[in-house]
């Protein structure tokens, strides 16, 4: 009987550190382009990380319309996509996470699923050097921003009906829609987070800051 189990891996603050501040650094320029004088601070970076960028502006200019925070939000992606080397300078790859990668692909397949833009997810991949993990095929770019595109979801049971059965799924995320996931497949749930990010009050099968502690389940 196989033994064939399959990772499903998140990206920002999972396999990655340092988006939080690319996060900021786009939405203050942005912000200043459009003529506001409010600005994100490193310590609302920290505070809000994990939300929809909209509702960071809504934290922040509460006293706005919703189509506001969605038009500031738009104009975030679209500098996000041309500018890709203010993210990739703030951003590394997580701490053993190469290492990790590397000993789950030679037993299990293992897919890297998003919640950002395909343009945008390309470049985040070759930037942190995940190429070598993930080849055309095992990276999927959700855009969980917004309401009207693909959920993780809908990637992941598209995915299992194109593969072979596993053994068991295993779920790594630092959010609850990570969480959500691997409840929807009947999987492993291993929240992980950044130590010097605040941790999600999510439920989930194992809690770490350490991407080594994955390794025990292969």
């Amino acid at each position: 009987m196989s033994d064939k189990k399959l990772f499903v891996w998140d990206l920002h603050g999972t396999l990655e550190c340092g988006n939080e501040m690319a996060v900021i650094h786009l939405s203050n320029e942005v912000l200043a382009y459009r003529g506001y004088s409010e600005r994100f601070s490193e310590s609302q970076a920290i505070r809000l990380y994990g939300l929809k960028w909209w509702q960071y502006f809504r934290s922040l200019l509460p006293e706005q319309e919703s189509y506001i925070w969605h038009a500031l939000q738009e104009d975030c992606f679209q500098l996000s996509e041309r500018d890709l080397r203010t993210q990739a300078d703030c951003m590394s790859p997580s701490p053993r996470s190469h290492e990790v990668l590397s000993e789950i692909g030679k037993m299990h397949d293992q897919i890297l699923v998003s919640n950002t833009r395909p343009t945008n997810l390309l470049g985040f991949i070759s930037e942190l050097g995940l190429n070598a993990f993930f080849s055309e095929g095992k990276f999927f770019a959700v855009d969980g921003h917004s309401d009207f595109r693909a959920t993780k979801e809908k990637v992941i049971d598209d995915y299992l009906a194109n593969h072979p059965k596993f053994d068991s799924i295993i779920v790594i995320g630092d959010s609850g829609t990570d969480m959500r996931l691997g409840r929807h497949v009947g999987g492993i749930r291993v929240l992980y987070n950044h130590e010097y990010l605040p941790r999600k009050n999510v439920e989930a099968e194992i809690y770490t800051s350490d991407l080594r502690d994955v390794l025990k389940l292969i």
